[in-house]
């Protein structure tokens, strides 16, 4: 028989937080009963065994400490359990998605049979890098990397103070101060190809907001020499619908809708991947206003023109 070892035992016990997280979370309202039901017929349970009461509660505990995620019960409708703090859940970004990201691995293991009809988009490698950053991060600790821009022959060594990691587009970045040039620097870390953290501390900047530096950015690029300003849209009726349920940015307003058409505003920089998004839904997507950034894009149609003449 093959021994289990504390890694795999870890993730097994992981994956089954999970399972109950997302059980109770669906039916906000389920019995132990039918709790251990449901995890006797599921794929997780390589062993075949119930689910004791005692492992459950524990369970709970558990999940209350590392996800901050209360399981309580309704003693005075018929004992079932569901999650009390379901909304704060859903307001926090963070924990919502990492949720997501493990219950949707859970579910594809638990449906191994339909792998050849469920198709996952390729997600850029950088990912092994995250725990020694997060670490640093945590214990504001220089990094020293090895990276290879997207139009650099090879990469370059620099020392830089990890402030933050954002997603953007299936690829993880890592917002720093790079030593060298004192600026803020983004490294997408699918491009890092080599990095060690120094046993040396930094001041993280007091006033420095994560959020607050990406407030005014479509994606990735902070680029202050462009200034944040209204920009308005016109979007064909098709295509409003599919805005509506997801914006292109926090700021996105309707201002006006017509027969065909719908009228957006938003309050951004303009910039290099706003303006590609923008290109990319075509002929659908007219931008108005400001002047300078309609003629911008009239000049690439004209090029882009030209290239199919």
């Amino acid at each position: 028989m093959k021994r289990t070892t504390a890694k795999e035992s870890t993730s097994r016990l992981f994956k089954r937080y999970i399972w109950l997280i997302d059980l109770i979370a669906r039916k906000q309202g389920i019995t132990y009963e039918e709790i251990n039901n449901r995890w006797l017929h599921s794929s997780l349970n390589e062993d075949e065994k119930e689910f004791p009461l005692r492992t459950f509660h524990n369970h709970r505990e558990a999940i209350a400490q590392m996800f901050d995620i209360d399981i309580e019960c309704d003693t005075r409708n018929g004992y079932k359990y569901y999650i009390s703090n379901i909304t704060d859940i859903k307001q926090n970004t963070l924990q919502n998605w990492l949720l997501n990201s493990f219950t949707v691995g859970n579910l594809l293991q638990e449906q191994k049979n339909l792998h050849h009809r469920i198709l996952l988009e390729n997600v850029p490698l950088g990912r092994e890098f995250l725990g020694q950053i997060v670490e640093a991060m945590k214990e504001n600790l220089k990094l020293i990397i090895h990276y290879q821009g997207f139009f650099h022959d090879f990469a370059t060594e620099a020392q830089i103070h990890p402030y933050c990691l954002k997603i953007f587009k299936q690829r993880w970045y890592l917002i720093a101060f790079k030593e060298d040039s004192h600026a803020m620097r983004i490294y997408a870390l699918d491009r890092i190809k080599d990095l060690k953290i120094v046993n040396e501390s930094f001041s993280l900047d007091n006033d420095f907001d994560a959020k607050d530096y990406f407030e005014n950015s479509f994606g990735i690029i902070v680029d202050e020499s462009i200034s944040a300003e209204k920009v308005t849209i016109k979007v064909e009726k098709s295509k409003s619908n599919f805005l509506k349920s997801l914006p292109l940015h926090h700021s996105q307003k309707e201002i006006e809708t017509e027969d065909n058409y719908t009228f957006f505003e938003y309050f951004l920089r303009p910039t290099y991947d706003f303006r590609q998004e923008i290109l990319s839904h075509g002929a659908e997507i007219e931008v108005l206003s400001p002047n300078w950034f309609r003629e911008e894009m009239k000049e690439i149609v004209n090029q882009m023109q030209e290239g199919y003449k």
